[in-house]
């Protein structure tokens, strides 16, 4: 029997702002001493009363717009029940019945084909406090808490089980993340617990409608994370049904040592929460009025800008897709291509800016495990189109600037210097590369023997020789020119 995966993802986002989601609160508490970001509010102490952070309620609206959702009329918060040493209430506040955005969508782009996967729904909650679990003096073990984030606002962003891969499953977390990022709505950093991904994996025979026992993953800190678990999920369960065993429905959490995901808990059903409208909040309305004010708030978002790009800079569909998955990366090549257009075209500009974004910087970025707003303060975006111009106009070859461009990020330096400072120039007097083409073929007669037998690569090894000798300094081309002139 073949079965196809039936996943949905929870992703719980923290907001920016400057208080917690019910009271005053300072909300940065990063590197804060334990239980020093706290007030009888959040650590729910008897008579205590919330009120609403409007600012996170606005964060989230704009989030629901960003995301093609339905805002505006009722919104409720309910009173989510269940007893664990991190709520300290005894229940989470939460939006059940009238959340802020319903029914929304984002496109993702999987092995080049697009999809879109349905948003069933965004809602504001509280976050709970932090669990430690170490060892006391006496080498027993222990759990303690910090309630720093006890009250803190969060998104909760909840996609339909629409999602049939751990590709797509990435895909949509990063698209998610991007566009969050593009509004402001948060840091979304996932190894910094603002952005959370809760999966929930069944599987099913493929043609069928019917929806299986599910298993909620948790404990995943990074999009790697969530691919891995989500597939050792999927081989666990189809393992369960080869056999002609039940798959339980329960919570598991990802063991990244380990690579397996591991039971914790039996997973409760909606009715185990007990909702039942918050007394303390009451319900309100969010007005059109308020909408347009928030909508007008909204940046270009990455699909809009990926259009726009294809139109503007002439980009195909796949490089304007990774052009545009962050914010900074967009604008960093919109303002190399701004000095580029200063003396070519736009579709020109835009042609040569990407390729030497998604070759040369990405490849920088991914060696030295930084983001490009790091990269973009070691190199400026007019420092990499001087470099681009300096290889327009013959003064370093192609290679020697992919060098160039390295030494630039790791030393924050214009391109110019570091070429004029380590004598990179390239060699254009035709006089100087034939008299290194000479000595090289007088050097290697078996390489030359065999050129004129027909051997091709023989003219490479040649070429590659001449490069050595000039340390990269000539062109290429023209040192194949002469090459094939002399021989």
């Amino acid at each position: 029997m073949e079965f196809e995966p039936v996943i949905g993802l929870e992703v719980h986002v923290q907001p920016k702002t400057n208080t917690k989601m019910f009271c005053r609160c300072d909300a940065d508490y990063a590197g804060s001493a334990p239980n020093s970001h706290v007030c009888p509010g959040c650590l729910a102490m008897p008579g205590t009363l919330p009120v609403l952070n409007k600012r996170a309620m606005e964060i989230g609206m704009m989030t629901s717009l960003a995301l093609n959702c339905s805002v505006g009329g009722l919104n409720t918060f309910e009173r989510k029940s269940y007893h664990y040493p991190d709520t300290l209430k005894g229940y989470q506040v939460t939006q059940l019945f009238h959340p802020v955005g319903v029914k929304g969508w984002m496109r993702i782009l999987v092995d080049g084909m697009e999809k879109v996967i349905n948003i069933n729904r965004v809602h504001m909650e509280e976050d709970v406090s932090k669990l430690i679990h170490k060892m006391d003096q006496d080498g027993q073990s222990c759990s303690v808490m910090d309630n720093n984030r006890s009250g803190m606002p969060l998104m909760e962003i909840v996609s339909e089980p629409e999602i049939r891969s751990a590709e797509e499953a990435r895909q949509y977390l990063m698209k998610l993340r991007s566009i969050l990022r593009y509004i402001e709505a948060s840091n979304a950093d996932m190894e910094k617990g603002s952005f959370r991904c809760d999966a929930n994996v069944s599987l099913r025979p493929i043609g069928s409608s019917t929806f299986y026992p599910k298993v909620e993953v948790k404990n995943m800190n990074s999009f790697r994370a969530v691919a891995r678990a989500i597939d050792f999920e999927i081989g666990r369960q189809r393992e369960i049904y080869l056999r002609g065993g039940r798959v339980t429905q329960e919570t598991r959490g990802w063991d990244e040592e380990k690579g397996i995901t591991i039971a914790q808990r039996s997973k409760e059903n909606a009715n185990d929460y007990r909702y039942f409208p918050e007394p303390d909040l009451p319900p309100f309305v969010i007005t059109a009025a308020w909408v347009d004010k928030v909508a007008a708030q909204l940046p270009e978002l990455p699909d809009a800008k990926k259009e726009r790009f294809v139109r503007q800079y002439g980009l195909d569909s796949f490089t304007a897709e990774h052009i545009t998955s962050s914010k900074e990366s967009a604008t960093y090549f919109e303002e190399v291509v701004a000095i580029l257009c200063e003396r070519i075209s736009a579709f020109e500009a835009g042609k040569i800016a990407s390729n030497w974004i998604l070759g040369e910087v990405w490849r920088i970025l991914n060696e030295n495990g930084v983001e490009i707003e790091y990269f973009a303060y070691q190199v400026s975006p007019t420092n990499l189109a001087s470099l681009i111009e300096l290889v327009s106009n013959g003064v370093v070859n192609l290679n020697t600037a992919k060098l160039v461009l390295s030494e630039m990020y790791a030393r924050g330096l214009p391109g110019l210097d570091i070429i004029q400072k380590q004598g990179l120039e390239q060699i254009n007097d035709e006089s100087t590369v034939l008299a290194v083409v000479k000595q090289i073929v007088m050097a290697n007669p078996k390489a030359v023997d065999d050129y004129r037998q027909g051997k091709e690569q023989s003219i490479k090894f040649l070429v590659g020789q001449i490069m050595k000798e000039t340390k990269g300094r000539v062109n290429p081309q023209k040192a194949l020119e002469i090459l094939k002139s002399v021989l």
